[in-house]
Parts: structure tokens; C-alpha cells; sequence
């Protein structure tokens, strides 16, 4: 019996040692010893890796005795790389510190299978700092990359609809100067205008197949972004696809409802430990459910990599696209008389009516360049130095139908069901410079610990429009039939419209140097206070004056700070906060006519303000089982500018509840909700008084709310469904004084998905609006939605 107990032992010590699968392990935390959920740990130059758990600690199984290099990452950290041995045994790394950075992953995160995979509030972006969402004051919603895969989305705007409170007021039209989406965020428009951070171009739709993830930031933010890319209900920061150490890739190839096609390819590849590149392209497709319009995209974004040594990182990255699209569906309804109707039924619209032709196309051309130099300081400061660059040309026809009465009938009321069309022939370029450079560092006084960033950036924006003045086209009324005018919208009787009424020959910059500093205090661990305070310096330069020939210029300065607190009754769990914030706006000077002497004058303003008070909860319970934040904000603009009066006299209010709920109850099971309501007045107007009491006209609708689940099963197998929606809403409510209220219909659109898939593939079908809801966006206007589409996707992986 002695012997074959020998024998045994003697064979397991043999399989083990031929077998070799020994481990690695460590514990990782920040600088505080606070332990890190969510880390990523990966063996260089292999696929194994592992996540740490709401301890810390991680484990990778499966390693062969040998020499490897541990690469430990997280966003908002600096990567730390360790050296460790295997040789016949497990390997314990002991502590891991990571140091705070604006250091973005620069590793494959090793998500598939992750808690609760649509939380991600770690961001180097929101404060331009790295803080915990939980010690946060300011609110945001992220959209993950996670969550754009498991609604196989295909439009920026599918993706926009998972942030709590913000819905569509226009699509993309692709026009100079403000051809991006308008969404409204806490009662105020805001266009999606920061790439990585820093001011980013966005004229075009957008292709969200270079898109990691969607930061939506709320409230007024102009302390540390300015006034360029924010609105006072927040910004939408756009965070591209970055190079990682590793080779591999994916394929995508879908195709759906209305000749929708897209091929897309990703491909990263690291040639040594140093260098990461990373290259992303695609085309698009999709002709529209109306009996005409189309929307075409290709783009092109490679992007590089280079680590000089532990301390020092070089990165940069370059997007290209062309898209074309013909001109969506506007009916500009009337502003200056009653209206002949006040809902869709009164109107008689059937939504399968363009009014447009597939001849007749706008075409966006944009570039963005961005160059970063990452230097680790120390183990407590860091340094960004960036450099970006952004050109937009918008060139075709540009057409929008406005609402007119039937002039041959003297007694129609404006607003009668006739639309005439006109046109611009577009020929403008936006370029824009931005330099920005940000220190940030932790130091301590006494025993009070500090987290500081000092800042500043300058902006150089320039437009140059040398399209064509407006040009009439023809009448129709809501069915599409002629009433006056030429009969076909194509590019020769465009062309002769426009002939002879000359060129806007509009040269416009703007300089505006920022300087910003804002200081995180944690008095105790449980307790912190935040102030920040930014200059900014605006310098415009306009177009000649008629009357003078002399270029106009113009200067200003503000001020706009910043406050918060946070405590944590339960640590790095609970956190209860209130803010302060400020946002502004600098408003062009305006020529005006003394029409008592006929001179022209050059009206300069004010710079506009805005105040946010915000008090709410944040939660990352149950080891970020159940991450949740719930707020009350109220937002004050005391001087706005109206462009009807030219005067700068509105005093506006906007309060509202925002709640947002990611969730992992079950193991396979994620959630994704949101809900709003917007309560958003015009408490004062002595020029047009008419106004006073009226809900904003760019605030949207009172309430809106997503959802979405992901369920997956025997492994490979996921089914997802949800909905989104919102409640009626005026979209004349800056006018009804003169022309009375139409209402935009409120609606509730479902959505489903199921998919299989493995370290290979992943194959998937989607039904978007599967009840086949028929509704509008608008804002002064009327834009029928995407009715039912089917998709079908497939992704090759390796």
C-alpha cells in the first residue's frame, strides 16, 4: 500500500511538472490603498488576462514557466508594467499602486464577460482629471462600447438615445457653420462638438463605427471647456478608437431594411513593445423609407501609438470622411402669422413625401487630426501637452421647405397647407486650431490631500462661406402636387434659380485664449470639496460693414467658476453631492439700422450667463451590481440674447429630475435605463413680452425615458429588447403668440436583438421601431422618423 501511494504522488508531481499550468496573482489599488474593481491585468503578448474583483485582486491561470511582463491598466491611471518569473511554481505580485493620469487605455480591455459591461464611469475626459464617477459633483452619462454592440447601432443618434434627458430637435443637415444634429440636454440645444476632449468638427452625420464610447456631460460647463462646444445643458464629447498593445482585429459586415449595407474593418498591430497602430475604416449606406433620400459615408481613421519609455507617451490619430446625403425632410412651419393647423392630423402630412429627388445631394468632407505628448512627471504629476485640427467642407445644394399661404386666395390664413422650397448652393470650410496644455498632480498640506489641475488652450476658429444667397424654387401644397414654379428638383432648374442673386462672400474667425485651475480637496476620506475658475479671452473678427467697408473686431473677457461636495456615507459605494456651475456664451455683435436716420451701427453684448445648482445621489452597490445616479438641477439664464428683438433681455429657467440605472442583478443579465423630466420657462422678456410664461423653444419635450436589457444564456447566446420614447411636445412655443401651437406627437419606440456569439464571431439580427410607430422630431419644424427597419450583422474577430 506504502509503495502505491509513492507511485501516485510520484505520477501527480510528474503531471505537474510536465503540465506547467502555474498562475500569476496580485492585489491592485490607487495611490490611496484603496482597492481597484475593474482593472485590467494581461500577460504581454499573449491573450490571457483577467479583471480584478471588488477586492483588487486578480488571478491568470494557464502560464508556462518563463519570463513575462504583467501590464496592469485602467482608465484614468497611469499603465504599470511589471516584470515577473515563473518557475515551477504560482507567482504572488503582492500590492499593485497605480498612480492617477489622463492616461487613456492603451490595452485590449477584457470586458466580454464583465459586470455589470454597460457601467464605465472611470473617464480622463469629465474633469480632466481622473475621478471616480462616486467623488464626482458633476453629473454624466456614458455610453459604452458594450451598449452600442448589443443594439448593433448604426446611427449617432441611435446611440444618443440611451442618455437620460437628451432627445433629437434636428438631424444632421450638413449645412456651413452648424450642419451637425441639434439635441436637446436640460432644456438648452447642444450639438455634438468635442472629439477626444478637445473641439472636434462634426458637420456630417456621424459614423459610429469609430466610436468607443459617448460621454454626454450635463449642465453648464464652460469652466473647463469654454463656451465653444458646450451649451448650458451640457456637451457631447465623442471618444474615438485608440491603439492597444496587441495584434488583432475585426471584419463587420451588415446589411437591412432600405438597402442598408456597411462593411467595416479594424485592424491593431504592435511590431514591438514600444509601437501600437491601429487602422479603422468603413462605408455606409442607406436609402430612406420616403419615396426618395439617401445618406452615404466612408471614412478612413488610422491612428499611432509610441511609447518612449515608462514616463513618456506619444500619441496621434486622424480621421478622414466624406458623407452625402440628400436633404431630410425640413417643414419650416411659419413664425410670423396664425397657422392654419395645429397637429400632424390637421395638417394632412403623409410622412412617405420628401419633396426632395436623389439628384440633388449635400457633401460634407471632414478631417480631425489630434496629437498628444503623456508625460508621467512623477508618481504624483503628469503633464498633456495636445495639439488638434479640424477642416469641414460643406459643398452641394442645400434645400428647406417653408411654410407659406396661398396667395391665390386672399382670404388663407399664413399657414395653409402650402410649402415653397428654396435653396442655397453651399460652398463653405470651418477650420479650427486647438492647443491645449493641462498639469495634474496630487500633493498634500498638513494632512489634507489634494488633487489639482491647471490648465489653458487656445482656440482659432475660422469660417469662410462662399455660398450662393437663397433662391426660390417652386410652391406645393402638403400632398406634393405644383402650385407655382418649376416642377422638378434636380440640378439644372436649381442652378437657373439661383442664377445671378450672387454670393454671402462671409469670412467670420474667432480667437479665444482660456485659462482654467481647478483644485479637488478631500478634507476627509469620506468628504470632499471641489472649486475651479476659468479666464477667457474672446477675440472676433467679422465681415466688412457695407456702409463702412471696414472689418468689424471685437473683444471681451469672463469669468466662470466652478463648486462642488461629495460625501460618501458608504465608501466608494454611496456619495450624496451638490454643485455649482457655470456656463456662457459670447454673442457676435450684430449690425443694426437707426431706421429714424437710416445709420448703421455696429450693437455689441454681453457676454451670456448661465447658473446651475444641482444637489443629487450616486451609487456603485452590491460590488457595482446596481450603479445609479439621481439629481435635481436648476438652471438660470439672467441675459439672453433674443435674435427676433436683437436684444439681450431673456431671463430663463430650466429645472428638472434626471435618474440613470446600469445594472447586473443576475449573472448574464445587464440593464440600461434612463428617465427625465424638464420643467423649462421664460420668466422674463420686456422686449417681447408676448413670450413670458412660455416653455423655451429649444427645451424638447417635458419627459423622456429609455431602456434597454441584454440577456445571455448557454454561453454564447443573448437576446436584447427595450424602448425609448418621449411626451408631446409645442415645437412653435417661440411663436404661438403670432401663430399659435403645433404639437409634436409623443411616442414610444420597441426595439429587439438576439445574437450568438465567441471568441471568433459574433452573428446578430436587430428589429428597431418593431411596431412599425409613426413620429416626428422638430424644433420650429417637422421631420418624419425612421419607420421599422430590419438589420442582420456579422463580425469576424481575430
Amino acid at each position: 500500500m506504502k509503495s502505491k501511494f509513492i507511485i501516485t504522488l510520484l505520477l501527480l508531481l510528474t503531471f505537474k511538472g510536465f503540465s506547467q499550468d502555474y498562475s500569476v496573482q496580485g492585489t491592485v489599488t490607487d495611490n490611496y490603498q484603496t482597492s481597484l474593481l475593474g482593472v485590467n491585468a494581461i500577460v504581454k503578448n499573449t491573450t490571457k488576462g483577467a479583471q480584478t474583483d471588488e477586492n483588487g485582486v486578480f488571478k491568470i491561470s494557464n502560464l508556462e514557466n518563463g519570463d513575462y511582463t504583467l501590464i496592469v491598466s485602467f482608465i484614468g491611471f497611469k499603465t504599470k508594467e511589471i516584470d515577473f518569473t515563473i518557475n515551477n511554481d504560482d507567482f504572488n505580485i503582492g500590492d499593485i499602486a497605480l498612480f492617477e493620469g489622463n492616461e487613456l487605455l492603451q490595452e485590449v480591455v477584457i470586458d466580454t464577460e464583465r459586470q455589470n459591461k454597460f457601467s464605465r464611469k472611470q473617464s480622463a475626459y469629465v474633469s480632466k482629471m481622473p475621478l471616480k464617477n462616486i467623488e464626482n459633483s458633476q453629473v454624466y452619462n456614458t455610453i459604452t462600447n458594450q451598449l452600442l454592440i448589443s443594439q448593433s447601432v448604426n446611427t449617432f443618434e441611435e446611440a444618443l438615445k440611451n442618455a437620460a434627458g437628451i432627445t433629437k430637435l434636428w438631424s444632421s443637415t450638413g449645412r456651413s457653420g452648424d450642419g451637425a444634429g441639434y439635441y436637446s440636454s436640460r432644456g438648452f440645444a447642444v450639438q455634438p462638438q468635442l472629439v477626444n476632449g478637445v473641439a472636434g468638427i462634426t458637420n456630417g452625420f456621424i459614423n459610429p463605427s469609430n466610436v468607443e464610447r459617448v460621454e454626454v456631460i450635463k449642465g453648464p460647463s464652460g469652466t473647463l471647456f469654454g463656451s465653444t462646444v458646450t451649451s448650458y445643458g451640457g456637451l457631447i464629447n465623442i471618444i474615438t478608437k485608440k491603439p492597444y498593445s496587441g495584434t488583432g482585429g475585426e471584419v463587420t459586415v451588415s446589411g437591412g431594411s432600405y438597402d442598408f449595407a456597411k462593411l467595416n474593418a479594424d485592424v491593431n498591430i504592435s511590431p514591438n513593445d514600444k509601437l501600437s497602430l491601429r487602422f479603422n475604416g468603413g462605408f455606409q449606406q442607406q436609402h430612406s423609407f420616403q419615396d426618395a433620400g439617401l445618406k452615404k459615408s466612408v471614412f478612413v481613421a488610422p491612428s499611432i501609438s509610441y511609447r518612449v519609455n515608462n514616463n513618456l507617451t506619444l500619441n496621434f490619430s486622424y480621421e478622414a470622411s466624406q458623407n452625402e446625403q440628400t436633404n431630410e425632410t425640413f417643414l419650416f412651419l411659419n413664425r410670423y402669422g396664425p397657422l392654419a393647423f395645429n397637429s400632424i392630423e390637421e395638417l394632412g402630412y403623409n410622412e412617405e413625401l420628401s419633396f426632395t429627388s436623389n439628384d440633388v445631394t449635400i457633401t460634407n468632407v471632414t478631417q480631425n487630426y489630434r496629437g498628444e505628448v503623456a508625460w508621467k512627471l512623477s508618481d504624483s504629476w503628469s503633464s498633456q501637452t495636445l495639439i488638434s485640427g479640424n477642416t469641414a467642407k460643406s459643398l452641394g445644394y442645400y434645400t428647406y421647405l417653408w411654410n407659406v399661404a396661398d396667395w391665390t386666395d386672399p382670404t388663407a390664413p399664413v399657414g395653409t397647407e402650402y410649402f415653397s422650397l428654396y435653396a442655397q448652393d453651399t460652398n463653405s470650410k470651418t477650420k479650427t486650431l486647438n492647443l491645449q496644455q493641462n498639469f495634474t498632480g496630487t500633493f498634500k498640506i498638513g494632512d489634507i490631500q489634494n488633487k489639482l489641475l491647471v490648465g489653458a488652450d487656445y482656440l482659432d476658429y475660422k469660417i469662410t462661406d462662399n455660398s450662393s444667397n437663397w433662391g426660390y424654387l417652386h410652391t406645393i401644397n402638403i400632398n406634393g402636387d405644383l402650385v407655382f414654379g418649376e416642377p422638378e428638383i434636380n440640378e439644372e432648374n436649381l442652378s437657373a434659380a439661383l442664377s445671378g442673386l450672387g454670393f454671402l462672400n462671409s469670412d467670420v474667425r474667432q480667437n479665444i485664449f482660456g485659462a482654467y485651475i481647478s483644485d479637488v480637496i478631500n478634507i476627509l476620506p469620506s468628504l470632499s470639496v471641489m472649486a475651479s475658475v476659468r479666464f477667457d479671452r474672446f477675440d472676433y473678427q467679422g465681415d466688412r460693414n457695407d456702409a463702412s467697408d471696414d472689418e468689424t473686431e471685437y473683444t471681451d473677457t469672463t469669468l466662470s467658476p466652478k463648486f462642488g461636495i461629495v460625501f460618501q456615507p458608504i465608501m466608494d459605494e454611496l456619495s450624496i453631492f451638490a454643485n455649482y456651475q457655470n456656463g456662457f456664451s459670447y454673442v457676435d455683435p450684430q449690425y443694426m439700422t437707426d431706421f429714424s436716420t437710416g445709420e448703421t451701427f455696429l450693437q455689441s453684448y454681453d457676454v451670456e450667463q448661465a447658473d446651475q445648482f444641482e444637489v443629487g445621489a450616486k451609487s456603485s452597490l452590491f460590488n457595482n451590481k446596481l450603479e445609479a445616479t439621481l439629481s435635481y438641477y436648476n438652471i438660470t439664464v439672467d441675459n439672453k440674447y433674443f435674435w427676433a428683438t436683437q436684444t439681450q433681455d431673456l431671463e430663463i429657467n430650466s429645472q428638472g429630475i434626471e435618474l440613470e440605472v446600469n445594472t447586473n442583478p443576475v449573472a448574464g443579465l445587464n440593464i440600461h435605463t434612463g428617465f427625465s423630466y424638464n420643467d423649462s420657462e421664460i420668466t422674463n422678456s420686456p422686449s417681447a413680452t408676448y413670450l413670458e410664461g412660455s416653455r423655451y423653444g429649444e427645451s424638447g419635450p417635458e419627459i423622456t425615458y429609455n431602456f434597454w436589457a441584454d440577456y445571455k444564456f448557454f454561453k454564447n447566446f443573448g437576446i436584447g429588447a427595450g424602448f425609448n420614447g418621449q411626451t408631446e411636445y409645442d415645437t412653435m412655443v417661440a411663436y404661438k403668440a403670432a401663430t399659435g401651437s403645433f404639437y409634436i406627437p409623443g411616442y414610444t419606440i420597441f426595439n429587439a436583438s438576439a445574437y450568438y456569439e465567441n471568441d471568433t464571431f459574433r452573428i446578430s439580427i436587430k428589429g428597431n421601431n418593431l411596431t412599425d410607430e409613426t413620429y416626428y422630431s422638430g424644433w420650429s419644424t417637422i421631420t418624419p422618423q425612421q419607420q421599422r427597419v430590419l438589420l442582420g450583422t456579422f463580425t469576424y474577430k481575430f
